[in-house]
C-alpha cells in the first residue's frame, strides 16, 4: 500500500493515467528532467492546431500572447510584472551566460567582484571566462551560510557586485536558506566592505519541485529552465530580472539582432538604438514563439492534475519520497554489519524547506570497497530503473562529499577521465556517484524497486562467499589449472544482424573479411526514426536466429512460421545501385554510418517477429568505410573493434564465483558463453590467460589485442530466452575490483592483408575450428 499520502485517491488514479508509460519502468531521474503527462502534450496539440500562430513580429494578437505568457510565468512565481521582467532564454546555462556577458561592474580600475558558489553547476562556472572583472572567487558552503549569523555591518556600498548560488543543489538536493538573499543584498558578504552586493538565485533544480516566492524572497536575478517543471518544452528558460536590478545590464548589452533595435544604420555609419523594454532589447532575434505559447497547456495541466497549491503539495510528496528513499538506503546492511551504501548529503532530510527530492550514494561491498557507479548503471538499466551517475555537472559539490582535492580532479584526468565517461573508480576510489531524484509522478513503488534492486545485487546477506581475484593472485588463480591441452579455437560465432542471435561455426572453417568474419554484424535494425534497436531496449532480439549457407542467410524465430531469406550476393550488388539512408548515431559505437533499406518485405518480417512496427532491415552500405578509431582498421557494425575473443575456461571459472543466481539453477556453461556474445570461442589450460595477451595466433591468421571487452548489461540476458537476470555482471565487477571487462577484442593483423585485384584490400585466410591458439605477452622494455 502507498503511504505516501499528499494525494487523494483520484488525484494519483488521475496521475497514473497521465503517465501509463511507466506502468512498467521506474523513472528516478527528475532532476535531470521532469516527465510531461499525455493530457499535457494534448492540450499542447490543441492549443496549436486550433489557432494560427504567427511570427511575433508579424501579429500583435501574438504579441499579446506572449505577455499573457509572460504574466502567468511571474504569477507561478508569485510575483508581477511591476516587480519583475521575463526574459526568455534557450535554459537556466543561456540565462547565466548572458548575465555573465551583460552585468555591468563598474570600471576595470574599480570593478565589483564576481563571487560564485563553489558547489555550484558548471554554467555557473563558466561565467567567469566572460564576467568583466578580474575579481572573481569562490566562496564556499560554510562561508555563505556565515553571512546568517554574521552579516557585514550596514555601510555605504558602491561597487556593483554580483554573488550567484543556487537555491537547490543539483548534486545532493540540499536546500539554501533563501533568506541569504536579502542578507546579502542588504549587508554584503564578509570581506567585500565596499561592493553592493546583487544576488543572482539558480533556481532551475530548486523550482522543479518547490515553489518560489517572488514575493517574500526578491534576488536581482532569477534563471530558470521550463522543463525541469513540466517536461516539456525543452530549449526554453528565462532570465527573471528584478525591476531595479535591470539597469545593472543594459550598458553591457552590445550585441542587438532582430526586433531588438528601434533602429540601425547599414553602413559605415553603426548607428543604432536598442529598444525601451528590457526584453525587447535582450530577445534577440524570433523567440521560441510556439513554445511559449505552449507553456500556458503546461501550468494549466500541472494545476488541474494537483489543485490548490500545486507546488506546495508537490514540495511534500517528493519529500517524502526521498527522505523514505535515504532512510531504506541508510538501513541496509551486510551480513558482517558494515553499510551498503554511502550517503552524500549535508542534511538527514528532517523537513523540505532544507532539503529538496534527490538521494546521492555510491554502494559499496562487504569489505568497504566501492561498486562503480558504471556498474549500478548498467544494473538499474536491466532492472529497467532510470537513474544519474557522475558528478552531474557539479564538481564543486562532488568533490566536497567524494573528499577530492584538486590535484585527485587532475590525475583523474591524466589516468584518462573525462566528464561523462565510464571510468568510475580510479585506484579503488570513486570518480562520481549515483544520483536518483524525485517528481510528482513518482510512486513509493518506484523507491522500493530501487531498494529492492541494491538489496537483491549487493547485499551480502551470508559471511561466507566465494574468493575473489583480491584474495588470490594471478598466478595462485592460474596454478589451479592444470594438465589441459594446447589451447584451441572451438567455435566461430558470427552474428550477421547485429543484436540479434548468433550463427554458430563448429566445424570445418569460416572466412575472414577485411572487417573481421565474413557477413558479421552486416545488418542491423531501427526503428521508425533510424534509431538502431539493440537487446538493451528490445530483449527479444535474441530470438532471431541466423543461418547462412551459400552466402544465403535466413532468419527464424520460433513463434514464426515463415523465415526470412535474404540473398547476401544480391544484397551486395545491389547495393551501388540503392539510396542511402543515413542513420542516427547510436550509444554504443557512436559512430553514424550509411544503411541500404532492405525493403518492404524485411521490414515486416522483423517488425512481426519482435512486436512492434515501423521496424526497418538495413545492410551497412559498401559506399561508406567505417574504421576503427585507433587501429583504423575496417569495421562492420561491431562496437570497437573487428572481433571478440571469449575463453570457455575463464567463463566456467567465472560461474564458479557466482554465489546467487537469483533463486535459479546454475546455467549451463554453453548457455553462459553465449551471454558473452564472442566471436571467437577458445579454450584454454587456466583461466584469465587471455587478459594478459597482446597478440594472438590462430592457425595461420594472426591477431594485434584491441584491449579488454568493458560489459554492459547485455551478459545478464539469457540469449535462449531474452529473460534478463542479475549475473554474471555483479561478479565481474566484484571479481576485478570494480571493473566490469570480460574478455578481449582483436584485429586482423595487416600482415595477413593483400590486395585484390580491385584495389581494394582482402585477405587469404579463413579460420578453422580446432585450430591452435596461442598468445604472446610482450614484456616492457626497460
Amino acid at each position: 500500500m502507498d503511504f505516501i499520502t499528499e494525494y487523494t485517491d483520484e488525484e494519483r488514479t488521475r496521475i497514473e493515467q497521465d503517465f501509463s508509460r511507466l506502468t512498467d519502468k521506474c523513472y528516478l531521474d527528475h532532476a535531470g528532467t521532469a516527465l510531461y503527462g499525455e493530457s499535457q502534450l494534448r492540450a499542447i496539440q490543441e492549443l496549436l492546431a486550433g489557432g494560427l500562430f504567427c511570427n511575433p513580429h508579424t501579429s500583435r494578437t501574438m504579441e499579446d500572447l506572449m505577455d499573457l505568457v509572460r504574466y502567468r510565468v511571474l504569477r507561478w512565481f508569485n510575483t508581477r510584472p511591476a516587480e519583475y521582467d521575463v526574459v526568455f532564454t534557450s535554459g537556466t546555462t543561456a540565462s547565466l551566460k548572458l548575465l555573465g556577458e551583460s552585468f555591468g561592474f563598474g570600471e576595470p580600475d574599480n570593478a565589483g567582484a564576481f563571487v560564485y558558489l563553489r558547489d555550484s553547476h558548471t554554467s555557473v562556472l563558466g561565467m567567469r571566462e566572460i564576467v568583466r572583472t578580474e575579481r572573481v572567487r569562490p566562496i564556499e558552503r560554510t562561508e555563505l551560510l556565515q553571512v546568517l549569523n554574521e552579516p557585514e555591518a550596514a555601510r555605504q556600498r558602491h561597487r556593483p557586485s554580483l554573488l550567484v548560488f543556487p537555491a537547490q543543489c543539483n548534486f545532493n538536493g540540499v536546500k539554501y536558506p533563501l533568506e541569504l538573499i536579502e542578507l546579502v543584498e542588504r549587508s554584503g558578504v564578509r570581506g567585500y566592505g565596499e561592493d553592493a552586493f546583487h544576488v543572482c538565485l539558480d533556481a532551475a533544480s530548486y523550482v522543479s519541485t518547490s515553489a518560489l516566492d517572488l514575493t517574500r524572497y526578491r534576488p536581482s536575478f532569477v534563471c530558470v529552465s521550463f522543463y525541469k517543471i513540466f517536461g516539456y518544452p525543452t530549449g526554453l528558460g528565462a532570465l527573471l530580472v528584478r525591476k531595479d536590478a535591470g539597469r545593472l545590464l543594459l550598458p553591457g548589452k552590445r550585441y542587438y539582432g532582430g526586433g531588438t533595435v528601434k533602429i540601425a544604420m547599414s553602413g559605415t555609419n553603426a548607428f543604432h538604438e536598442k529598444r525601451d523594454s528590457l526584453a525587447e532589447r535582450f530577445e534577440d532575434g524570433t523567440i521560441n514563439f510556439l513554445a511559449i505559447a505552449a507553456l500556458l497547456p503546461c501550468m494549466d495541466t500541472l494545476e488541474r492534475l494537483i489543485p490548490g497549491a500545486t507546488m506546495e503539495r508537490i514540495q511534500r510528496h517528493t519529500f517524502q519520497l526521498a527522505r523514505h528513499c535515504y532512510r531504506e538506503l541508510q538501513a541496509l546492511q551486510h551480513a558482517n554489519g558494515g553499510r551498503v551504501v554511502e550517503l552524500y548529503h549535508d542534511t538527514a532530510f528532517g523537513d523540505p524547506l532544507s532539503q529538496g527530492a534527490i538521494v546521492n550514494f555510491n554502494v559499496l561491498n562487504d569489505d568497504g570497497g566501492y561498486v562503480g557507479f558504471a556498474e549500478i548503471a548498467c544494473m538499474a538499466a536491466n532492472h529497467g530503473i532510470y537513474l544519474r551517475t557522475g558528478c552531474f555537472c557539479n564538481p564543486g559539490a562532488c568533490q566536497r562529499h567524494l573528499r577530492l582535492a584538486d590535484n585527485d580532479l587532475l590525475r583523474h584526468y591524466q589516468a584518462g577521465h573525462v566528464c561523462g565517461d565510464a571510468n568510475d573508480l580510479i585506484d579503488g576510489q570513486p570518480t562520481g556517484s549515483v544520483r536518483v531524484s524525485f517528481g510528482y509522478c513518482t510512486r513509493t513503488a518506484d523507491v522500493a524497486r530501487l531498494v529492492g534492486m541494491i538489496r537483491r545485487c549487493y547485499v551480502r546477506a551470508s559471511l561466507t562467499g566465494p574468493l575473489t581475484v583480491g584474495t588470490l593472485s594471478r598466478d595462485q588463480i592460474l596454478a589451479q589449472y592444470k594438465g589441459y591441452d594446447r589451447p584451441r579455437l572451438v567455435q566461430i560465432c558470427l552474428y550477421p544482424v547485429k543484436s540479434c542471435g548468433p550463427y554458430r561455426v563448429t566445424g570445418g572453417c569460416w572466412p575472414l573479411s577485411a572487417t573481421g568474419l565474413r557477413y558479421d554484424r552486416a545488418f542491423l535494425i531501427v526503428d521508425e526514426h533510424g534509431v538502431a534497436m539493440t537487446q538493451k531496449k528490445l530483449p527479444e532480439m535474441c530470438r532471431i536466429r541466423p543461418t547462412v549457407e551459400r552466402d544465403r542467410m535466413t532468419l527464424h524465430h520460433d513463434e514464426l512460421e515463415d523465415e526470412l531469406v535474404i540473398d547476401l550476393d544480391e544484397a551486395e550488388r545491389l547495393d551501388a545501385a540503392r539510396e542511402p539512408i543515413q542513420l542516427c548515431q547510436t550509444k554504443v559505437c557512436l559512430d553514424s554510418v550509411q544503411g541500404v533499406d532492405c525493403g518492404e518485405r524485411c521490414a515486416d518480417w522483423v517488425s512481426r517477429a519482435l512486436g512492434v512496427s515501423g521496424l526497418r532491415l538495413l545492410r551497412q552500405s559498401a559506399q561508406e568505410t567505417r574504421r576503427q578509431r585507433r587501429t583504423a582498421r575496417e569495421l562492420s557494425l561491431n562496437n570497437q573493434a573487428q572481433l571478440l575473443l571469449i575463453n570457455r575456461t575463464s567463463v566456467r571459472w567465472l560461474r564458479d564465483k557466482v554465489d546467487d543466481w537469483d533463486g535459479a539453477e546454475m546455467p549451463a556453461l554453453d548457455s553462459l558463453v553465449d551471454r558473452f556474445r564472442g566471436n571467437l570461442i577458445i579454450e584454454t589450460a587456466r583461466p584469465l590467460e587471455e587478459s594478459d595477451w597482446q597478440r594472438v595466433r590462430i592457425g595461420a591468421s594472426g591477431f594485434s589485442v584491441d584491449g579488454p571487452c568493458t560489459r554492459c548489461q547485455m551478459i545478464c540476458i539469457d540469449q535462449s530466452s531474452g529473460v534478463r537476470t542479475a549475473e554474471p555482471l555483479r561478479t565481474i565487477s566484484r571479481e576485478f575490483g570494480g571493473r566490469m571487462r570480460f574478455g578481449v577484442y582483436l584485429s586482423h593483423d595487416h600482415g595477413d592483408e593483400r590486395n585484390g585485384t580491385d584495389g581494394t584490400n582482402t585477405f587469404d585466410g579463413e579460420l578453422h575450428c580446432g585450430a591452435t591458439v596461442s598468445g604472446v605477452i610482450e614484456l616492457a622494455k626497460e
